[in-house]
């Protein structure tokens, strides 16, 4: 995409959603962390549906490791692999306290060493915890940026490496945002709702729907 169709591209983006948030319910930058851990191969639905009673009891590490597994347990069975993410949760709980003074750290390097958070985990805490502009390549976001001929890659690090290159930088701090909700609601996977796309003229998408064979 030509670098002045990329800066189309976000500004109809921006107009339809002028501040794009994220659909994940959290209280606290700790909160926020143990649900995206949770999210992995979950819905955000599903994860708010577990989390809500959840948040109202455990606010902090300590408070989780005072729940203990059997018992986050309980509230998080719902969710896809909950007993890894059981443990994780509760040793990457054990290690703030141990070793960040209770606190989520504001470095992808630093967050990447906690049990259970990889890269789009990380990306996801700094840019909405702490207002970074990192852009979180998951499975939404890969298929848009290869659809519409945005940020093509073979992998995630390769979407989210071009991305940082193309995206113009007014634009870097919700772009992850922008293109999540957009993959979620009108660019989806198995058919995209072209008709309903504010930037159809833009994308590469040879196999458009039409008002004649909608999404």
């Amino acid at each position: 995409m030509k670098k002045a169709d990329v800066a189309a591209f976000f500004d109809r983006l921006a107009e339809a959603i002028p501040i794009p948030k994220g659909e994940l319910d959290y209280i606290n930058p700790y909160t926020l962390l143990v649900a995206v851990v949770l999210s992995a191969q979950a819905t955000d639905v599903g994860v708010n549906r577990a989390t809500r009673p959840l948040f109202e009891k455990v606010r902090t590490p300590e408070e989780m490791l005072a729940l203990g597994e059997a018992k986050l347990k309980g509230y998080i069975k719902t969710i896809g692999l909950y007993n890894s993410k059981t443990k994780n949760i509760v040793a990457l709980s054990r290690m703030l306290i141990e070793r960040h003074e209770s606190r989520v750290p504001a470095s992808r390097e630093v967050l990447e060493t906690l049990p259970g958070v990889g890269r789009k985990t990380a990306n996801v805490v700094l840019n909405i915890a702490f207002g970074q502009p990192t852009i979180a390549v998951d499975t939404h976001i890969f298929r848009v940026s290869n659809r519409t001929g945005l940020a093509p890659g073979k992998n995630p690090l390769e979407v989210e490496t071009r991305l940082e290159r193309v995206v113009p930088d007014g634009r870097k701090m919700h772009a992850h945002h922008w293109l999540i909700l957009h993959g979620r609601y009108v660019c989806k996977a198995r058919k995209p709702d072209c008709p309903a796309c504010v930037v159809r003229e833009l994308c590469a998408y040879k196999a458009k729907t039409t008002l004649e064979a909608p999404a």
